[in-house]
């Protein structure tokens, strides 16, 4: 006897679907050439998890390439060729669809940083000393090496909390990656010669409880990044305020899906804000 589906099996089915199209959709990417090794270096909000549950099997990336992910607020998937994974502000909130090899966090507020990461997690660095001072760490795993620059933070008193954040740098398929965390502020000389020349910048652009706009605008512009990623806001209405502002300065583009490809020959010719969808 030939089986006809019901209503509610048809429903079902299509639902599946389409959450298989959706899946598919977030994770393309455009494909980008291999370029050569180097980097140049001188020197408390509570948010619903987003955690994604589809677990597909990504294209393996080509020498050269690597994967940014935006899964939201300030944390990112960040892939190299050799499969290394990294989260960044890694928390309790916002993460990657994967457990990561090597997770960055930083402490102005809990949506940064987690007490309780993964135990499967290789590598936790927090941006700040648990024992005070200044963090330190300069990491190598497989293909990628890992280091941060220390930055101030305000505290809620109004006051400067030393070496509480750190602006993380991944060094990666010939590409040189920043993090900037929580910024609170401009930076130094000494800062930019430690950071190095930059391909890609992470940057937050709420420009309230991180640096305000004007600051922001002057930290990417002192960067020279020919590609700025921004994260860290919370609205249509902040992100387009930092838009507005940076148009008159760098090129806007808004990516379809939050995952992108690259590599240094698919860098932009002019700075460039690419906005990956998600906040």
């Amino acid at each position: 006897m030939t089986h006809v589906p019901t209503r509610s099996t048809l429903r079902r089915s299509v639902a599946q679907v389409t959450a298989v199209t959706m899946a598919l959709n977030f994770f393309s990417a455009s494909p980008a050439r291999a370029g050569e090794d180097r980097c140049i270096a001188v020197a408390q909000l509570d948010m619903p998890p987003r955690i994604l549950k589809a677990q597909l099997r990504l294209a393996q990336l080509k020498g050269g390439e690597v994967r940014i992910s935006y899964a939201g607020h300030s944390t990112f998937l960040i892939e190299s060729h050799r499969g290394i994974k990294i989260a960044t502000d890694y928390n309790d909130y916002v993460r990657p669809p994967v457990v990561p090899d090597i997770a960055t966090m930083n402490r102005a507020h809990s949506s940064h940083f987690t007490l309780a990461p993964d135990p499967a997690i290789k590598h936790v660095l927090p941006g700040w000393n648990p024992t005070g001072g200044a963090a330190q760490h300069d990491v190598t795993l497989e293909d990628v090496r890992v280091r941060n620059i220390p930055t101030n933070i305000r505290d809620f008193q109004g006051g400067t909390q030393e070496f509480g954040n750190s602006i993380f740098i991944f060094e990666m398929g010939g590409l040189c990656i920043a993090h900037l965390g929580h910024l609170h502020h401009t930076l130094s000389d000494k800062q930019l010669a430690q950071i190095g020349q930059m391909d890609v910048v992470l940057v937050p652009v709420d420009g309230s409880f991180t640096l305000d706009l004007s600051g922001t605008i002057e930290v990417l512009k002192s960067l020279k990044a020919p590609l700025m990623i921004p994260m860290h806001y919370f609205s249509t209405f902040t992100l387009d305020r930092f838009l507005n502002l940076a148009k008159s300065q760098f090129e806007i583009k808004m990516h379809a899906v939050p995952t992108i490809v690259m590599s240094r020959s698919s860098l932009p010719q002019q700075p460039q804000v690419l906005v990956l969808p998600g906040h």
